[in-house]
């Protein structure tokens, strides 16, 4: 129906006759000429229609936004002095001769035409609206781009894409599966997967050597901006490669993606352990655009009688650390200081304690705090000196267990780059290392896995896993990106008695075992060979590249926070017939 896309039109184009289709994305009169801007996936294109041609003017005269139309015309230069050198297709205009409208639209729930705040309710509600948007559409094109890369990158050097099964078995670790009735079992559930992790290390002991698959993954959890229910990601899996063999291609991946594609090379690789993550920033996803750190000052603090800070100082699960922001006296309000104790509120913190640094050279009496009466001199003027503070500085300080300290802090220096611009470069990408092993549940009073059961402890002493599980580091690593998690692996199991140990480690008896990973533990025994893998975020990667607050913006058909979708108002009950093929019975709350 057409001969070319309306983004496509430049100067190389005049006194060509072409034929254009798609949607009517302004329309003006000017002086008795009509123009119609027409819009399609490559962009925009000027329409020009003259009452000298009094057919193709009148159905101009009647075309409205959002009108499908099919229009055939000449490629001329914009007359001197209108050119546009914002659009590509700016220096040209097509003079319309033939005009034929496909289809009408009513008016739309919200303007396409120019920039402005709809709710994102209503954008998912009509989201085939949303996505004709030209930003919204340069957004999912870039997000396929991503998935293309990516895959010509594998397929070069020796990846097998091979699909793994989706209705599968119930994991025992992470979120909540997804249910999916068996009709021909009754009263038996297959599982929609969380990952393909199982699976893609039997392909390793299949000897496929290396795997990759863009895949579906669903999770039942909690949603927040980077969070979906389903999602997208990609997963890797190798055999005969060391952990930092794996890594090192997957850097060079992501390298190559960011220069082809947004031209940007990035930055080298930092690479920094979990706990000196947590110590220095509060967190496993540190943001290193970010030049602030936490400093460690419980050892300084254990002998003063300011109980708010010395209980935690000598709580071997607790921490008191302070944050110093150069600057700060000029550059933070009193509100703003005001502000932050209540935001750090929302991650448990108790209160925000600081140190205005006034005038550093006049010791305690350039120094102003409400707190400075309950501690030392001695105590204050070393804690100075730690955290380097100069005069014109602010210096924060969090107290209380190791997790409320470590997150509210760490919130906090988030909100003070943003709110002060104290970020440093565009991208920072790190490789965070030697994460635990297992972390102690105290509600459920168990032990559980950092991140998934199959990945390898550092020792290869089994005694010690039962022994000091506390003390154990794996074979895993975290990419980080900018702050976010973008993709996650390690080195996996490879013998069985080393599974069966982690698993009763985990409390996962025998009998249970090999319930759920009976297959996977038969496997180990035929020829296992040493294996690791990474499964990376499609979603969060284009979020990062495009520039977007949320990865509802380059997903096509989101969810909700609530886990619902505005657009087919899913999820439904099910008739009951259906129910009862399926030996359901639905039991609503009171």
């Amino acid at each position: 129906m057409r001969t070319h896309y309306c983004g496509e039109l430049d100067t190389t184009f005049v006194g060509k006759e072409i034929e254009l289709c798609g949607w009517v994305h302004r329309r003006r009169d000017h002086g008795g000429v009509i123009f119609v801007d027409l819009r399609d996936r490559e962009g925009i294109a000027q329409i020009v229609f003259d009452p000298n041609f009094p057919a193709p003017f009148a159905i101009a005269d009647r075309v409205r936004s959002e009108y499908v139309l099919k229009i055939r015309g000449t490629v001329r230069p914009r007359p001197e002095g209108t050119a546009n050198p914002d659009m590509h297709t700016g220096a040209v205009e097509v003079v319309g001769d033939c005009i034929e409208i496909l289809n009408i639209a009513e008016t739309p729930p919200f303007q396409i035409d120019e920039h402005q705040t709809v709710a994102e309710e209503i954008r998912l509600r009509y989201r085939y609206i949303d996505l004709r948007r030209p930003e919204m559409f340069a957004k999912i094109k870039l997000r396929a781009d991503i998935v293309s890369c990516i895959r010509e990158y594998l397929n070069t050097r020796g990846f097998i894409d091979i699909e793994t099964p989706v209705l599968t078995k119930a994991t025992p670790e992470g979120a909540r599966d997804y249910l999916v009735p068996s009709r021909t079992h009754r009263g038996e559930f297959f599982a929609l997967p969380q990952s393909p992790q199982v699976f893609k290390q039997l392909l390793m002991m299949s000897g496929i050597d290396r795997y990759y698959q863009i895949v579906k993954c669903f999770r039942d959890e909690d949603l927040r901006a980077d969070r979906q229910p389903e999602f997208t990601q990609l997963d890797v899996e190798t055999s005969f490669l060391t952990a930092n063999e794996i890594q090192a291609i997957m850097e060079i991946m992501i390298q190559q993606l960011f220069e082809t594609l947004l031209d940007v090379k990035l930055p080298p690789f930092s690479r920094i352990s979990y706990a000196d993550a947590l110590q220095r920033y509060g967190t496993d996803r540190p943001d290193l655009r970010i030049p602030l750190e936490l400093v460690e000052v419980s050892d300084l603090l254990a002998q003063v009688d300011f109980k708010v800070f010395a209980t935690p100082a000598n709580d071997p699960n607790g921490r008191v650390a302070a944050l110093c922001i150069p600057n700060g006296c000029e550059l933070l309000t009193r509100k703003m200081i005001d502000d932050y104790a209540l935001y750090v509120a929302d991650y448990g913190a108790k209160g925000l304690a600081y140190i205005k640094v006034n005038d550093r050279s006049q010791g305690s009496a350039g120094l102003q705090s409400p707190i400075l009466k309950f501690m030392p001199a001695d105590v204050v003027e070393r804690i100075l000196q730690r955290v380097a503070a100069k005069t014109g500085d602010v210096i924060f300080f969090g107290a209380g267990s190791n997790t409320v300290v470590n997150d509210s802090l760490s919130a906090l220096r988030h909100k003070i780059a943003d709110d002060l611009n104290l970020y440093d470069g565009d991208w920072c990408p790190l490789w965070i290392v030697d994460f635990p092993l297992v972390e102690w549940d105290a509600q459920a009073q168990r032990w559980h896995a950092v991140h998934h059961p199959f990945t390898a402890p550092k020792t290869s002493d089994l005694s010690a896993l039962s022994q000091n599980p506390a003390q154990l580091t794996a074979r895993a690593y975290v990419r980080v990106l900018n702050g976010y998690e973008i993709g996650g692996g390690s080195s996996r199991i490879h013998d069985q008695a080393t599974q069966q140990a982690v698993f009763e480690l985990l409390g996962i008896g025998a009998s249970e075992a090999e319930a759920k990973f009976g297959h996977l533990l038969t496997a180990l025994k035929y020829g296992c060979p040493p294996h690791g893998g990474i499964a990376f975020g499609i979603d969060r990667i284009a979020m990062l590249m495009t520039g977007s607050s949320s990865i509802r913006d380059v997903i096509a058909f989101p969810k909700t926070q609530t886990a619902s979708c505005p657009l087919t108002s899913a999820p439904t009950s099910a008739p009951a017939q259906q129910l009862a093929e399926l030996g359901i019975k639905v039991v609503t709350k009171k």
